[in-house]
């Protein structure tokens, strides 16, 4: 039975690792809020292309944001489900940072930003104190 103040009744503080890995989480949902919400009104006010396809992007792009979101939450929580949708996001980020890291823009930084943040969260999250603090036990290990 879980017990106060803990999720899955996990004791003991959240570690550093896990607070650091659920707070990029929930800035890169931010920033997909953010994007999702610059298309959309790009796509109403602006003079796009296909006025359609750019709010559809916004739209899409919102939605996306859900992901990390709800993961950043469920790390905090200690939920042991949130680490597998965290992972699943800094894997999609990835080609995204290798596509931004091919422009020749102001998109290079941006994609370098970004490719820095997946693999730090990567690195956060298969760490060993962070999947004992969720209560995940590795392959084999019962109990």
């Amino acid at each position: 039975m879980p017990t106060a103040g803990t999720a899955d009744g996990i004791d003991g503080p959240r570690p550093r690792r896990l607070t650091y890995a659920a707070a990029l989480a929930g800035l890169e949902g931010l920033a997909l809020v953010v994007g999702g919400v610059w298309l959309a009104v790009l796509g109403i006010t602006g003079d796009p292309d296909d006025r359609g396809q750019a709010i559809t992007g916004g739209i899409t792009v919102l939605v996306l944001a859900l992901l990390p979101l709800l993961a950043a939450r469920g790390l905090l929580l200690r939920k042991s489900w949130s680490r597998g949708p965290a992972v699943i996001t800094q894997i999609m980020a990835l080609p995204v940072a290798y596509n931004l890291l091919q422009a020749d823009s102001l998109a290079i930084p941006v994609g370098i930003v970004l490719a820095v943040v997946a693999v730090a969260s990567l690195v956060l999250l298969v760490n060993s104190a962070t999947t004992q603090a969720l209560g995940i036990k590795g392959p084999g290990r019962s109990g």
